[in-house]
């Protein structure tokens, strides 16, 4: 069939039904994004109940990321091939019975064994939310508002992550930030095969060679740099997990160019724009981990905020991050994206700047406020226009791939990322501390090589953002 010919194989969502169908959709993304943070503020507190050691302490974050990232192209062709209304309610199953597991987890070995399963869950489901808006939500507007509510669940619920997890942590237990994935997982489960319409499934194979090499290349590289922030870049796993994952990812893009019907069709990178804004989602998520990771450790570490506080002092942020998911809408047809996304990645870049000027003594209002507003409205200029470049144009069938390739940007470049950014801290501290400098000083000096490092890959976003091809007043959204 020639894509010509292709068309949404659902009708428009009812404007009766509509929402309804949106609720569910951004709820399972919801969770899914928020699980990579909810666990942050707590980690103290797990690791005193279930005995984890200072370096088995980072799994608890890394084991989800690290399935979640490796596991999403694979899960995206499967939602294309198997149905993506069937994936997108079996993964929530899985992952909301794992969150029930590493809830009632009595041993490090269990909660970690449950963070893999949320991991699987999430990469089952992840991929078909976001084709199910782009072929549920169909109408030129109504699609827009859509993707832009969905790059707001995916941008904010870091942010709303550390807010609930605090919460929670405070006033229950940390089982409580996985517990309360339990109901509404059973909702989403129950509701979604009666309202959510469900594509047209199209014949084809896996391609198992694709799958493989692709996702063990992903879960190999993701594992590299979660590897080299405890262990080093000079560690034999370290490099072998390095090289590795770049052989099998060469490989994979040579069997993808090959084979009739690829897990990531080749053609979706085709189109400028539609590059230019996978890259920035690989970028993006890149500096704004570092802002989450190492402002949440400034403030209960250096400032002495408690979990509660903490998770309170990124609530603007993710204030601005949904104001601007409803107004991106409105900009974007007298704009277009180009402008938004640029001025979306400026706003980063001072952002983590100014987060490399922090001081032991530095105060809330404006040294922390100051960042955490400009970040959350870069965020939202930055991150909603990609989502609908991506998406708008893309075929119905191809909605599935796109998605995974789309969500594992995210999810890879947040963990690389990360990976470097605690490299680089641990550079600068071991510098610093050389040159006598010691106690909260030297912690803050490593943050701020971070936060540096950090403006430096946002200001690769500005870079990219302006290759972006100009469209006319006629094909905006």
């Amino acid at each position: 069939m020639s894509q010509q010919t292709i068309h949404p194989a659902v009708e428009p969502a009812p404007a009766r039904r509509g929402g309804l169908v949106l609720a569910i959709i951004l709820t399972c993304q919801l969770m899914l994004v928020l699980d990579a943070t909810v666990m942050n503020v707590a980690l103290p507190r797990i690791q005193s109940d279930l005995g984890f050691s200072a370096t088995g302490l980072s799994w608890v974050m890394t084991a989800y990321s690290l399935v979640f990232g490796g596991l999403l192209l694979l899960g995206g062709r499967a939602g294309d091939l198997f149905g993506r209304r069937r994936m997108f309610v079996a993964g929530t199953a899985v992952f909301t019975l794992a969150s029930l597991a590493g809830g009632l987890a009595g041993t490090a070995e269990l909660l970690i064994a449950a963070r893999v399963l949320q991991g699987v869950g999430a990469a089952m489901a992840g991929p078909s939310t976001l084709a199910l808006v782009a072929t549920t939500f169909t109408e030129g507007k109504a699609r827009v508002r859509a993707l832009a509510l969905f790059s707001a669940m995916s941008s904010g619920g870091f942010a709303i992550g550390l807010i609930v997890g605090g919460l929670l942590t405070e006033w229950i237990s940390w089982r409580a930030a996985l517990f309360i994935n339990v109901p509404f997982g059973l909702a989403i489960v129950l509701l979604a095969p009666r309202f959510v319409p469900e594509p047209q499934r199209r014949p084809a194979h896996l391609d198992l060679p694709g799958a493989i090499t692709g996702t063990l290349g992903v879960g190999a590289l993701v594992f590299a740099f979660t590897h080299a922030a405890s262990d080093g870049w000079g560690d034999p796993v370290t490099l072998g997990s390095l090289a590795g994952g770049l052989l099998l990812l060469a490989g994979f893009v040579a069997i993808e160019a090959r084979t009739a019907r690829p897990l990531v069709p080749l053609r979706l990178f085709a189109d400028r724009n539609r590059s230019a804004a996978y890259v920035n989602f690989f970028l993006g998520p890149m500096a704004m981990m570092s802002m989450f990771f190492f402002l949440t450790q400034f403030m209960q570490d250096i400032r002495h905020f408690a979990a509660l506080a903490t998770g309170f002092a990124f609530l603007p942020m993710a204030a601005l991050i949904f104001t601007m998911s409803r107004l991106v809408p409105r900009l974007l047809p007298r704009y277009g994206p180009k402008p938004l996304a640029v001025t979306g990645a400026v706003l980063m870049v001072a952002g983590a700047g100014w987060l490399g000027l922090l001081t032991t003594d530095s105060a809330y209002f404006p040294a922390l406020l100051g960042p955490l507003l400009l970040m959350g409205l870069g965020g939202g200029l930055g991150f909603a226009p990609l989502n609908v470049i991506v998406m708008a144009t893309v075929p119905a069938e191809d909605a599935g791939a796109a998605g995974g390739v789309l969500q594992t940007m995210q999810q890879v470049g947040s963990t690389l990322g990360l990976g470097i950014l605690i490299t680089v801290f641990g550079s600068a501290t071991r510098s610093a501390a050389a040159s006598g400098v010691t106690g909260a000083q030297l912690t803050v000096d490593g943050m701020t090589a971070a936060f540096a490092t950090a403006a430096a890959v946002a200001a690769g976003t500005v870079l990219v953002a302006l290759t972006f091809r100009r469209v006319t007043a006629s094909g905006r959204p």
